[in-house]
């Protein structure tokens, strides 16, 4: 990623929001991580108040359609969610070291981050674009061929376009 990012906030607008774990890790394969996963993102929203339209979990990273906080920028609000989650999954404590210990083949254990630097920011300014965006997000684990369809993936917000009970409730456009 450019190190010249430029992010734009204080519009209003929504925002697509794409982060990896550390080098495209598959640290939220598990069922376990994906559902401590939804459970800090649905307590992260709590705090901030920033409004949820859509989101996805896959086994190496991660798509938000969120608003902008009231209480917080974009920024603020992924840090906290990114630091809740690697010390959710990894037992640690806040103040604890800030590695992740993965098993490799060869019986040593390598130290590794959680989750990869920075984050991908689109702000979304249309409904056409939000439904871009929606759509993009929950074909992804069809495309990557973890599922035949969508609905066969339970994190990810396309139940609830569906009029199904989710994970968890999406908040409206506008």
């Amino acid at each position: 990623m450019s190190r010249r990012l430029k992010r734009y906030t204080g519009c209003g607008d929504f925002h697509f929001i794409t982060f990896s774990c550390y080098e495209r890790r598959a640290l939220l394969e598990s069922k376990r991580a994906k559902a401590a996963f939804v459970k800090i993102l649905g307590e992260v929203r709590a705090r901030y108040g920033f409004r949820l339209a859509g989101y996805v979990v896959m086994p190496n990273h991660v798509h938000l359609l969120i608003s902008e906080s009231p209480s917080g920028t974009p920024a603020k609000v992924i840090q906290v969610l990114k630091q809740r989650v690697s010390r959710a999954l990894r037992g640690k404590r806040r103040g604890a070291q800030k590695q992740f210990s993965l098993p490799f083949s060869s019986g040593l254990t390598e130290r590794r981050r959680f989750w990869q630097r920075r984050y991908y920011d689109f702000n979304v300014y249309s409904e056409k674009k939000l439904r871009e965006k929606l759509e993009y997000m929950h074909l992804n684990p069809v495309k990557r061929k973890l599922v035949k369809h969508a609905r066969e993936w339970p994190w990810s917000s396309w139940s609830f376009y569906q009029g199904e009970a989710g994970l968890m409730a999406m908040d409206g456009w506008r």
